[in-house]
């Protein structure tokens, strides 16, 4: 079992299920192209839920899959942990807010926070391999 290849995995489900999500809502609200009336209603949130998901879920694949092809483990396989359970919750949260105007829900902001500090944290493990 492989770390790196279930983090992957389970990003990759939750892009598409976010995916899923905005054509879900389309079709809910007949709207083809564009977000919508409601800047807080579900289908501007689905759309920026699955942005922010594109913007980070191609970057954690990318390393996961190096660190799994050079063998990494240990605290870089905790992280790849950490920041997948992160995204998920940050999804959660973003689908949960009641509008983006106002503070963020707790749990994006534990998945927003969670994201960037392992982000880094893969960085740096990076960075440590390539001078090793």
């Amino acid at each position: 079992m492989d770390v790196f290849l279930i983090c992957s995995a389970v990003l990759v489900l939750l892009y598409f299920a976010l995916a899923l999500n905005v054509s879900r809502q389309r079709g809910r609200t007949k709207t083809g192209i564009g977000l919508g009336d409601d800047p807080s209603g579900p289908l501007n949130k689905a759309v920026r839920t699955h942005g922010n998901a594109a913007e980070y879920v191609p970057i954690l694949i990318a390393l996961f899959l190096y660190f799994h092809l050079s063998g990494a483990g240990g605290w870089i396989a905790w992280v790849a942990v950490g920041v997948t359970v992160c995204r998920a919750l940050h999804a959660i949260g973003m689908l949960m807010t009641v509008t983006f105007d106002g503070p963020p829900h707790p749990l994006r902001a534990i998945g927003a926070a969670g994201t960037y500090l392992g982000g880094f944290a893969l960085g740096v493990a990076l960075l440590l391999r390539a001078f090793s």
